[in-house]
């Protein structure tokens, strides 16, 4: 009843992308209802969040290359998720993550078991909001981006290793092949990312971000 196949077809019809529409939209509410209760609320900081949303979005479907089984290196998409838990906090980045993961799961959504579609879309990207427990230190955006990186690093090789280790390569064992090929994705993306952290302009604009939100919440109690 729950197989894969049948929660494939149901994402691609039109009920299921609804379904999906509809509870995205949802966690975008409790998004905005948890910044007007902790005062965060303010029309710059919708408008970040959306812009953030809306160039991760944009920029996962320029691939600089894919792999075969699902998985690829974007220029930089799973920056912007982080930058809403850095910006805002680890809940306010978490939701942000896990509605994205669904608008990827609607774009370009492939499910073989209802634990894998988990793994793969609302709690691996819902991991890069852990960002926001490291909001404070001149290096702490670095600190962050590893730690919501490595969260989704641990939850799509999980995905790998249980749901497809009967694709690994000849001679390797399913946890390596797993590991080995979520690196390839993800661990090449976060090493692009971390280069363009060594860039000073960079690093000051979004702590500058941040600083702007922050005396905007400070205003506000």
């Amino acid at each position: 009843m729950f197989s894969g196949e049948v929660l494939q077809g149901f994402i691609d019809s039109s009920l299921g992308k609804t379904v999906v529409v509809v509870l995205a939209t949802v966690l975008v509410g409790f998004f905005i209802g948890n910044l007007y209760k902790n005062k965060k609320f303010s029309v710059k900081a919708l408008a970040y969040s959306g812009i953030a949303i809306a160039l991760a979005t944009v920029l996962s479907t320029i691939t600089l290359f894919k792999l075969p089984q699902g998985g690829s290196v974007t220029p930089f998409s799973m920056l912007f998720i982080v930058l809403i838990g850095y910006w805002f906090g680890p809940f306010e980045g978490i939701l942000s993550g896990v509605a994205y993961g669904l608008l990827q799961l609607l774009m370009d959504g492939y499910v073989v078991h209802p634990v894998q579609l988990l793994l793969d879309y609302p709690l691996a990207f819902g991991a890069l909001g852990l960002s926001g427990f490291f909001r404070k230190g001149s290096h702490s955006i670095i600190l962050g981006y590893i730690l919501g990186t490595s969260g989704r690093f641990v939850c799509s090789f999980l995905s790998g290793w249980v749901f497809f280790g009967s694709y690994a390569w000849e001679g390797f064992s399913a946890i390596t092949y797993s590991l080995l090929y979520t690196l390839s994705y993800i661990g090449v993306e976060m090493v692009l990312t971390m280069l363009l952290f060594i860039i000073p302009s960079f690093r000051s604009a979004l702590n500058f971000i941040k600083k702007t939100v922050n005396e905007q919440e400070r205003a506000a109690i």
